[in-house]
């Protein structure tokens, strides 16, 4: 079986050495821009979305790379451990440009189910935390982090082990 990119790269990490001996697990967290954004009522779409997904960790590994979009959509499946984005969707901060406002506004939605169109990305979400714009400009998406080869778990807001950032349900 074909592990994912980010197993495969936590492999690699995993190489023993004094600084990552008292390291936690390394955590990736995933940001996805977009020319702009449309909305439904339960489907975001990131129109002109960038080819790649930018992925990172925090102290003290300070990891930073990209991942081509058919690597970042192979978390979303099987192929990438049993608890992948699938089994256990992120969370993630929605941050829009709306034309008229001072601030871009911001959302903390639920994704699932991914769908590349074209230049297009595509995600079931539910709300958490804020009002998502029907239409907007420049967007980003932060998405909350995985953990290597699977093992979704706290949130990016550091809420414990097993729980999401604000808002979990």
């Amino acid at each position: 079986m074909r592990r994912s990119f980010l197993a495969g790269l936590g492999g690699l990490l995993a190489l023993p050495s004094p600084a990552r001996a008292q390291a936690a697990p390394l955590q990736f967290m995933f940001v996805q821009m977009a020319e702009s954004l449309t909305a439904t009522e339960d489907r975001i779409r990131l129109v002109g979305v960038s080819p790649q997904t930018v992925y990172f960790t925090d102290r003290p590994n300070r990891i930073a790379g990209h991942l081509t979009m058919a690597a970042y959509l192979e978390e979303w499946t099987a192929r990438a451990g049993p608890d992948n984005f699938a089994a256990d969707p992120p969370n993630a901060s929605l941050s829009v440009y709306e034309p008229g406002r001072a601030e871009n506004g911001i959302a903390i939605i639920r994704i699932s189910h991914p769908q590349l169109e074209g230049r297009d990305l595509s995600y079931r979400y539910r709300v958490i935390q804020g009002p998502v714009p029907r239409a907007g400009g420049a967007t980003t998406l932060f998405i909350d982090w995985i953990g290597v080869g699977g093992g979704v778990g706290p949130g990016f807001h550091g809420v414990g082990r097993g729980a999401r950032g604000v808002g979990w349900r």
